[in-house]
């Protein structure tokens, strides 16, 4: 009995999803799932890309576009709240910094895009969304404006 305390009481101290950093592996949440094989359809088996879609515990929804090389060309996010964006950006995270800096509070949706980053987030309270990708990394064929 005293196991399955310690065991409940791990599991909620643990964070419910962990996401891929931008051009790095997947992330190896909780119960992350694969909604869709390719960008294109009557898809090979070899597909252009993988989504995986996870849920953290603040309900911001987080999906991973992944390369079959498994590298993460992109993210989306959606939810109350603004994801931990140095988990989602990794290395990127500058770019992103820069980016706001230069960026007016209050101004409208940041959207920096320089050539081998682009973010876009915007949002208020209680509704966060944005997009970062490297250009370089997206398959042909795969329109980042469909990505959600």
């Amino acid at each position: 009995m005293r196991f399955v305390k310690i065991a409940l009481a791990a599991a909620t101290l643990l964070p419910l999803a962990s996401y891929a950093a931008l051009g790095g592996a997947p992330g190896t949440g909780s119960a992350p799932q694969t909604l869709l094989r390719s960008a294109t359809p009557n898809s090979s088996p070899s597909a252009a890309y993988t989504v995986r879609e996870s849920r953290d515990a603040d309900g911001v929804s987080v999906r991973e576009y992944v390369l079959p090389t498994n590298v993460v060309f992109a993210v989306t996010w959606q939810g109350p709240v603004r994801p931990d964006m140095s988990v989602l950006l990794g290395s990127y995270l500058p770019n992103f910094a820069s980016a706001g800096q230069a960026h007016a509070r209050g101004t409208g949706p940041l959207i920096e895009h320089n050539g081998g980053f682009h973010v876009e987030s915007a949002g208020r309270p209680g509704h966060f969304f944005g997009k970062a990708y490297l250009p370089r990394l997206v398959p042909a064929n795969v329109r980042m404006d469909e990505l959600q």
